[in-house]
């Protein structure tokens, strides 16, 4: 699981998919939840210091931010700290507020039911794997893929060439993969190496792959990719 602090040339990135999966977290809770988590993304985007897990904001100013009494910013505070995302690192003291950090192991542990939500690739990004599952088809930045085979004059050998030509790099990390699995109809069916490759075909190619069909064989009228 992706739980190491945001820093790096990635560290934008990795921010971006933390308050992503806080975001997807609430929508999937009841009212208060969402309230709550809100403010809570409120308040890191404004004011946590992310390399040094430090949040360190006094009741007053987390009022005029959230627009509420320090009574609410008091009680619900409180409840982060029950929900374990927030910790006390430092406690306040006269003329000194209270800092806090935050825990993203236990924070990506409750979000983690709603990465799905977001869609494949974020789930998997969000593993925090640094070599890649051995179920997902490696991307391979510049790798040069052959042409395909056209010999057997199948409509999805001859959209293969289509697609091959158009984009090489694209053909080589998703196209280059699937494999014609039968057809009834106008409804091709094909087969990917992995239920990821799989969803992310069909999440983000499946306009270019139906039009590179069609080019060919006008009688396709939808595709489908199985795992």
């Amino acid at each position: 699981m992706l739980a190491k602090r945001p820093a790096g040339r990635n560290a934008s990135a990795l921010k971006y998919d933390i308050l992503t999966a806080m975001g997807a977290y609430a929508l999937g809770q009841g009212k208060g939840a969402q309230k709550l988590v809100l403010r809570f993304m409120t308040l890191m985007t404004a004011r946590y210091n992310w390399q040094r897990d430090e949040l360190a904001v006094g009741q007053r100013e987390i009022a005029r931010l959230w627009d509420v009494d320090e009574r609410t910013v008091k009680r619900e505070m409180a409840k982060l700290r029950g929900m374990g995302w927030l910790v006390v690192k430092r406690q306040g003291a006269r003329g000194r507020v209270t800092e806090y950090g935050i825990d993203l192991e236990r924070l990506l542990a409750d979000t983690q039911e709603r990465w799905g939500a977001v869609g494949p690739d974020f789930e998997h990004r969000m593993q925090g794997a640094d070599e890649p599952a051995p179920n997902v088809v490696p991307l391979r930045p510049g790798a040069a893929a052959p042409a395909p085979d056209v010999s057997d004059g199948s409509e999805w050998s001859l959209a293969k060439a289509v697609l091959h030509a158009e984009d090489p790099a694209n053909y080589a990390s998703w196209v280059q993969g699937l494999e014609r699995a039968g057809r009834a109809g106008g409804r091709l069916v094909l087969k990917a190496p992995s239920r990821f490759h799989a969803n992310y075909v069909m999440s983000h190619l499946m306009p270019r792959l139906l039009a590179a069909c069609r080019d060919v064989d006008s009688a396709v009228s939808a595709i489908v990719v199985e795992a």
